[in-house]
């Protein structure tokens, strides 16, 4: 063969060579398939650990395409930390992505206006968040979790763990993450409204009467009224007589067919707002941004009393006498409706 001949032949077998290499790397870098794996990414993991893991795990076919492919795109220092769910059926440079994006597991919950500490507590428990007494021990006496703008003589933290959807990385939900950031939502959504509202109220009072509305109230445009009921029987030092705050003081559910007897209601408690005029000494639920709103902005009214229908809604009324006659006219309808249900 000729010197040209040979020079060709070499070139062929090292164009095959090399697009044998390129072939079998790309292969490499194909998914494995199958469901996905949570691996978690510990701070300090180099690039060939990293692969290693993943390859021990069957989320990549390779580490050392996956070394490779790092290398080839400057990628090999950029990879984060973290908990994260890896799919199979993702190619590595899919995988690779998520790794230097940081997209890491996602924890999201929704606390709901009108829950109370020992709700939420419960929630983070049955959920296999955190187990109650850690969240007890910072929401709840001498050691309470300390912030500057809330008041230091608080003995809890009812009504100030702000009620919202959150959304956090799995790995920083722990009881004292989670408090500090309900804590932060209220401080950036209701502070700036007491702030900006002149009220007489301190911030524990206008908490605490928001919280007693937000438990009142179920259709939303009556909030306004019932704030206004509360602040005029505040004026006229009558009695708030709120069962929401019975309730809150013996930890009763109160039910169409289990109203609060005439014994519970006249339960000595601070709570209990049928025998302490005035506010109770602590807020009895976490209030939403309307009910908060509603105090800072209440409807100008003369009522004094309300009885709730069982609709959702209330009768209003100016006087007692008013009020009583009310009370008998839903009691009159509820006993109609259990004696001839539709059908």
């Amino acid at each position: 063969m000729s010197k040209l001949q040979w020079t060709l032949l070499g070139g062929l077998l090292v164009l095959t060579l090399g697009l044998g290499l390129w072939s079998g790397w790309q292969q490499m870098l194909q998914p494995v398939g199958g469901v996905p794996v949570r691996v978690r990414i510990q701070p300090g993991m180099g690039a060939t650990a990293i692969g290693q893991l993943l390859e021990q795990k069957k989320i990549i076919r390779s580490a050392l395409g996956f070394q490779i492919y790092l290398w080839s795109h400057r990628l090999g220092n950029k990879l984060r930390a973290g908990l994260y769910d890896l799919d199979p059926q993702y190619p590595v440079p899919d995988l690779t992505r998520q790794l230097v994006e940081g997209r890491v597991v996602q924890a999201r919950f929704t606390i709901p206006e009108g829950w109370n500490l020992q709700q939420i507590a419960h929630f983070f428990a049955q959920n296999n968040y955190f187990p109650e007494d850690k969240f007890w021990t910072l929401v709840k006496g001498k050691d309470r979790l300390q912030v500057p703008w809330l008041p230091q003589q608080l003995t809890q933290l009812e009504g100030f763990l702000f009620p919202d959807t959150y959304q956090m990385d799995l790995d920083q939900v722990s009881a004292s993450f989670v408090v500090r950031q309900m804590l932060t939502r209220f401080e950036q959504v209701a502070l700036p409204l007491y702030k900006a509202n002149k009220t007489s109220l301190s911030l524990v009072e206008w908490v605490t009467l928001a919280s007693i509305v937000e438990k009142e109230a179920v259709v939303p445009q009556e909030r306004p009224l019932i704030a206004g009921v509360f602040l005029a029987r505040l004026r006229l030092g009558i009695p708030l007589g709120s069962d929401p705050t019975v309730e809150y003081a013996f930890n009763l559910t109160q039910t169409p067919d289990r109203r609060l007897t005439t014994r519970e209601v006249r339960q000595p408690s601070p709570y209990n707002t049928y025998v302490h005029p005035g506010l109770p000494p602590t807020p009895i639920a976490a209030s939403g941004l309307a009910s908060l709103q509603s105090v800072t902005a209440p409807a100008t009214t003369d009522y004094l009393f309300f009885v709730a229908r069982y609709d959702g809604t209330h009768i209003f009324s100016r006087t007692l006498q008013e009020h009583e006659r009310a009370k008998r006219q839903i009691q009159t309808q509820r006993r109609q409706r259990v004696q001839s249900p539709l059908p």
